[in-house]
């Protein structure tokens, strides 16, 4: 089981098997909304998250994508897409052993900023997950 939340402790979840899309976002949205430059996520099958304490607060950031984060500090902790119905997407660094998993790609290159400098190694895609998906 994965655990996590926010800063002050107000909120916490906890995730169970089937993490996927491990990916670093570069996007505008992840990067306004998290004060960097870019944002590591995964996702997991919906039916396999739960919020232990707290309730986070919502922002509705794109007609298909909505953000919760700590009301009291503000920390980000999730992102529904509509279009991934089953699916919710964590930030990485929220778990409390977020070492356990490491991006494995960054996505929304297009829009990095410039002086950041990817020597990783690991693939890039100008857009979203679903150029991953397609080994696009």
């Amino acid at each position: 089981m994965l655990t996590g939340g926010c800063l002050c402790g107000d909120i916490r979840y906890e995730a169970g098997a089937g993490a996927m899309h491990q990916s670093a976002c570069h996007c505008s949205m992840c990067r306004r909304a998290s004060g960097a430059p870019f944002v590591a996520w995964f996702s997991v099958p919906r039916a396999n998250f739960r919020w232990l304490q707290g309730q986070p607060a919502t922002y509705v950031s794109s007609e298909h994508g909505k953000r919760s984060f700590c009301p009291r500090c503000g920390t980000q902790l999730m992102f529904k897409d509509d279009r991934y119905a089953d699916e919710v997407d964590l930030t990485t660094c929220s778990l409390d052993e977020p070492g356990r998993f490491a991006p494995q790609s960054h996505i929304y290159t297009a829009t990095q900023v410039e002086w950041v400098r990817l020597a990783d190694g690991l693939p890039r895609y100008a857009g979203s997950r679903d150029a991953v998906s397609a080994g696009a």
